[in-house]
């Protein structure tokens, strides 16, 4: 669609004009999405109850044997690193939005953990633990004497 601008005293393609500005936007951001700057990695969502906490993270893309997990008192830590595909001979990128290399995520839970007993499970690039709560960390009914 192309309009006539009294004004400047020439056409314009409104549309053609919000395309040029996507691209500039996408190649100013690209690089730094990519490299998590903007987004945390891996996205998770935690839930918990009494007696455990929750975490599940998307990590496609990524073996297992790629991935460390930690767990301190009430700190879970998860790292690891994604390999960067590489375009093929006389191949070259269009657009790179996949993010590559290592990451560290740190997040706090609503309660200690206990490390023994946590139990992880990777499929289809969703890792999901359980992280059962510390004996020390439950509560405890006083009896009134």
């Amino acid at each position: 669609m192309v309009i006539w601008d009294r004004d400047a005293g020439m056409r314009r393609d409104p549309f053609g004009e919000l395309e040029r500005l996507s691209r500039r936007m996408n190649r100013l951001f690209g690089p730094a999405r990519a490299s998590g700057l903007l987004d945390a990695f891996p996205p998770l969502n935690v839930w918990s109850d009494n007696d455990k906490a929750v975490v599940t993270a998307e990590v496609p893309g990524i073996n297992k044997q790629d991935l460390d997990i930690s767990v301190e008192n009430d700190v879970l830590t998860l790292k690891g690193h994604r390999e960067v595909e590489q375009p093929g001979e006389g191949e070259s990128y269009r657009r790179h939005e996949r993010g590559h290399g290592s990451f560290r995520r740190a997040i706090g839970l609503p309660f200690s953990v206990d490390p023994e007993n946590v139990q992880a499970q990777y499929r289809d690039g969703i890792l999901r633990l359980e992280l059962p709560r510390h004996e020390a960390s439950k509560p405890k009914q006083i009896e009134i004497s």
